[in-house]
This record gives structure tokens, sequence and C-alpha cells, in this order.
């Protein structure tokens, strides 16, 4: 008698019976990012402050009061509907999930997969592209310009002759901080109408920046903008992100992501964080200026190239081996992100703008590696 599939031997040495990845898997990288042991971390644009004190309180509360032996509301109706009243938007136009890259595999499980495409503009998130592949989604790369912004007209030149399922903007774009003006919205999104197409703008940044899709949001409108708790909300670790789209997509997304997805606690997080609003937007009018600052101090030097940023961070390209400074950093224990073998980035680092300790500390440190590597030339 045969055996059962997966039954038997287990082992994955020669002749192992161990199920192999979907073909178009096995290549695959998954996404990383170091985290090291520095006094100073500022690599993954978290917020560089706890939430305040009060909220911690109210929340832990609220988790108490929660019947925990009972599922999460489904729906998430409460938080929808705190999320809209903030924006000024009607709750069914709300959809949450587990951080915005929840958000972003539930839009390509809907509106891609085999047989469709999704636009990316390079360099932007490694996630836009990497969870493409996860969804068996073809991906189509367009180069930005020089200056990292998105050529419009080759933008929509593009879309209309490939005619992809998904277009994805990343404004503020990550790694390199770019923020993309609204017209430049308003044209893919008319451009992807024409095919039935879907726009997707990531705004995980968007509270840096001085515009934002969100007002650009219509119920006929093929218009998705994706944003997060992680940075502005110092809720990174509950792992929290929304989108705001026309109903009838939300509606679609509903279908497909997993019932009781998004937890009790979660929830209470994200409705209970926007009664802290002033508290939070102080913190990010603070941040910006310390981007100011920062950003400033780097372009006055003479061995380093920075990169205006609408972000909570800066993408810089030293005049020296950059992994090399990369590595010279950690020693000091300042930890940034290493860009400098990333294509159309070569070169580059990127760094999360952190409190006015931690940025002093990191301008020290780069001012000691830049001299250490000059003595040595």
């Amino acid at each position: 008698m045969a055996a059962a599939p997966g039954a038997g031997d287990t082992s994955d040495g020669e002749g192992g019976r161990l199920p192999q990845p979907r073909d178009d898997l096995r290549e695959l990288e998954g996404y990383h990012s170091p985290q090291l042991d520095v006094h100073v971390r500022l690599n993954t644009n978290e917020s560089p402050y706890a939430p305040p004190v009060e909220f911690v309180d109210r929340w832990l509360g609220a988790v108490r009061d929660a019947e925990l032996h009972r599922y999460p509301d489904r729906g998430a109706v409460s938080l929808r509907a705190a999320i809209a009243k903030q924006l000024d938007q009607p709750a069914d136009r709300v959809f949450c999930a587990n951080g915005s890259n929840e958000v972003l595999q539930t839009i390509l499980l809907t509106y891609g997969g085999p047989g469709r495409n999704a636009l990316i503009f390079e360099p932007t998130y490694a996630l836009h592209s990497h969870i493409a592949r996860i969804t068996s989604t073809g991906v189509l790369d367009h180069e930005r310009g020089d200056d990292f912004h998105i050529d419009v007209d080759a933008a929509v030149a593009r879309v209309r002759a490939e005619r992809p399922a998904v277009v994805f903007v990343c404004s503020p774009n990550n790694p390199t901080g770019t923020v993309e003006p609204q017209s430049t919205v308003r044209a893919l999104v008319d451009a992807v109408a024409e095919h039935r197409g879907l726009l997707v703008v990531d705004e995980a940044y968007g509270e840096f920046a001085d515009n934002t899709a969100i007002d650009l949001i219509s119920d006929a409108r093929p218009l998705v903008v994706v944003r997060t708790y992680s940075k502005v909300w110092s809720l990174a670790a509950t792992r929290l992100g929304f989108c705001v789209a026309p109903p009838a997509i939300v509606a679609e997304l509903e279908k497909v992501v997993l019932p009781y997805h998004l937890s009790v606690a979660t929830q209470l997080a994200g409705t209970v964080a926007l009664d802290f609003r002033d508290a939070m937007l102080e913190r990010v009018a603070g941040l910006v200026e310390e981007r100011g600052r920062v950003f400033a101090q780097l372009a006055a030097r003479g061995d380093v190239e920075v990169f205006p940023s609408g972000a909570n961070f800066i993408l810089m390209r030293p005049h020296a081996d950059s992994h090399t400074v990369w590595s010279a950093l950690v020693e000091r224990g300042v930890l940034v992100r290493d860009f400098s073998r990333w294509p159309r980035v070569e070169g580059c680092l990127r760094v999360t703008i952190g409190t006015p300790d931690e940025n002093r500390a990191f301008l020290e440190a780069l001012d000691g590696v830049l001299a250490d590597m000059r003595g040595g030339s």
C-alpha cells in the first residue's frame, strides 16, 4: 500500500521526501534588516520615542477589561470609525490589518496574482516587489529619475503600454525620502483607471510630508492610500496599519483577509492612540525640525552627498567606501541602514532621525569615521 503524501522518510538529505516550495519562490530571499546590539539604532525608521505613559496605562486598562476568551471584532468597527473620524473620511473607506505590510499583501492577494503584474518605481520599498512575488504577481520595474522623482510622462506611458493590475507609488519614498506631487498621483490614477487597474500610494511616512494622496480618495477613483502606526504613533511593536480606499475596494479586501486577523490588543492600541493625537503631532514637528538640522549639517560637509527627504530618515552617499563607513559606525555604537550594494542607490547609507542626542552621536561618529578614513588614505 502506497504511503500517504508526506509520510515516511522526511529527511532533507539525498533522497529525502520533504516538499519543495513553488518553483517561483526557490530563489527568493527573505526581507532582512540587521538587528544589532548597539547604543544608537537608526536603521529601521522607528519612532525614537516610546508611547506616552498615559497611553500605555489606558491601553493596558482596556486590555484588562477585554473579554479575552472571545474572538476580536472581525470588522474592527470601533477602530475603523476612530481612524475615519480623525481623517475626516467615512468609516467604510478604512481597512485595517497587522501592519501596512499585511495591507499590501491583502491588496496583492485580491488584485494581483497569476497572470497579473504590479508596476514598481525603483529604487523603492523592497516589500512591494517581495510581496508581489510571494503572491505570484509579476513585477514590472520602472526607473525613477536622477533626482529619484517619478517622470510622470514616462510613467503614464508605461502604464498605458503594460496595463498593470496594480501600480505602487511610495511617497515619501523609502529609501530616498522623495515626495511625489499630487499632480503625479492624479496622472497615474487616471492612467490606471483607463484599464481598470489600481494605484496604491504607500504613505508609511506620510505624516512627515507636506501633502497626502488621501485628499484625492473618492468612491469611484481606483486609488488606495496605505498608512501605518509604526512611525508617528510609536507603535511598531503592535503591528497595525490601515488603508483608505473606495468602499467597494475595502469590501473586496475584507473577503480575502483571514478572519479575526486583528487582535483585541492591537485594535485597542490603535483606538486609544488616537486620543493622543496632539502629542504625536508635536513629536512629528520635533522630528521634522531635527531632520532639517541633520540634513543641514550633512549638506555642509564636503565629503557626503545628501538627498532631500520628506520622511523621518535621510539618504546620504559618503565620498568613501560606504560599507566600510557603515561597519566603522557600528564599531562606534551607531547602526544605520546599509544600502551601499543596492541597485540604483549604490554607495548610499540611510539614517533614521532619532532624538537630538542620538542624532548628535551619529554626526560625531560619522565625523570620526571619515576623519580616520582620510588619515589612513
